[in-house]
């Protein structure tokens, strides 16, 4: 049996911090426990990625009682902002990094993140998309970079109604989730009945749901779009199955868990054409399983909105997609699976020259 120190953010399994990252990371610990790892989680506190002292800190002392030779997979959240702590460690620790994000340069300077990821044994990304940002980026081997994409549960499909006025928007309430993109393209609607319900935690942003809320009444919307607040578990999947279409205004987006996760219900969806978003969409025979508009783009959002509602061959089309997506969805013992295949090949490297201690 083979063992894997896991470095989490604190809280990863707190109701009140869901988060694809979080939700990624329970799901690869279990994966790999279930492919037949020993997983021995670190759970790292901070307000990554801009730790204090004390986190870091804390987080070097963690590190110093792993046994030399060690294998640990970092969460990309950590790892990018700790070079300080890490680079010194890698060549006792046989360090990898999971990436679920590349930072930009206000968050992370681009030279850290760098010395991280070249001092790592294997980097692991969620997305084709972010494997070709760090390539791009950095000056990292290809064989190097491996993508793991999220997997996803099997669902029972959700009922197959005739209309389509049913709309739901699930993420963090937040401007890179653009739920104020999709509030506006929603007010030029008019015609058919539909109502959208907004899934997800308000108290990130405060300021931002605020200004959503004021937005919804300022447009008139007050009795259609709806604020559902957080749902997890069988209350997110039961938002799944008895909506028409789900809508991913996102002006950003590494991969986009919440797009796979429709799909496993056989639910269509209407996306920005960012990031990973058309990777995780994907498409099948019988053409994608959704529509993509450009991003921050509200006249494009509300004419494919008012295309769906109108037409209902389009939905028909759509919909048999999606159930055809369905059957080709990662699940997530394959990513664990995957993530394993490139832990072996690291326990498997030569040792490398070390002094013990944080160098």
């Amino acid at each position: 049996m083979t063992g894997v120190h896991l470095v989490v953010p604190a809280g990863i399994d707190d109701p009140g911090r869901v988060s694809g990252g979080n939700r990624y990371d329970r799901r690869i610990c279990d994966a790999l426990r279930d492919t037949g790892w020993t997983v021995s989680e670190i759970a790292a506190p901070g307000s990554w990625p801009r730790p204090g002292r004390e986190a870091l800190g804390r987080l070097a002392r963690s590190l110093d009682a792993v046994p030399d030779g060690a294998t640990v997979l970092v969460d990309g959240l950590i790892a990018s902002a700790d070079g300080e702590v890490l680079v010194p460690r890698a060549a006792r620790l046989r360090l990898v990094v999971l990436v679920h994000m590349v930072f930009g340069s206000d968050t992370v300077a681009e030279a850290e993140e760098a010395a991280v990821l070249t001092a790592a044994r294997a980097v692991v990304t969620t997305s084709e998309w972010t494997r070709s940002r760090l390539l791009d980026r950095y000056p990292l081997p290809p064989g190097g970079v491996t993508v793991a994409r999220p997997g996803t549960d099997s669902a029972a499909p959700g009922p197959q109604r005739t209309d389509g006025g049913r709309l739901l928007c699930v993420g963090t309430l937040s401007r890179i989730k653009g739920q104020d993109l999709l509030v506006s393209a929603l007010a030029d609607l008019s015609g058919p009945t539909w109502c959208c319900r907004l899934v997800g935690p308000p108290d990130r942003d405060p300021d931002f749901s605020g200004f959503l809320e004021r937005r919804i009444a300022a447009v008139g919307l007050g009795d259609r779009v709806h604020l559902a607040g957080l749902r997890t578990g069988a209350d997110l999947d039961a938002e799944y199955r008895d909506a028409d279409l789900l809508v991913v205004p996102s002006r950003t987006e590494t991969f986009g868990m919440v797009v796979a996760e429709a799909l496993a219900t056989g639910l269509p969806v209407l996306a920005t054409a960012v990031g990973g978003i058309p990777e995780a969409l994907g498409s099948t025979a019988a053409g994608p399983p959704g529509l993509l508009v450009p991003a921050e783009d509200e006249a494009a959002l509300s004419a494919a909105l008012r295309r769906w509602l109108a037409d209902a061959a389009l939905r028909d089309r759509l919909r048999r997609a999606a159930l055809l997506r369905r059957e080709t969805l990662t699940d997530w013992r394959a990513t664990g699976e995957r993530i394993g295949a490139v832990l072996r090949a690291v326990v498997a490297e030569p040792d490398r020259p070390h002094v013990r201690g944080p160098g």
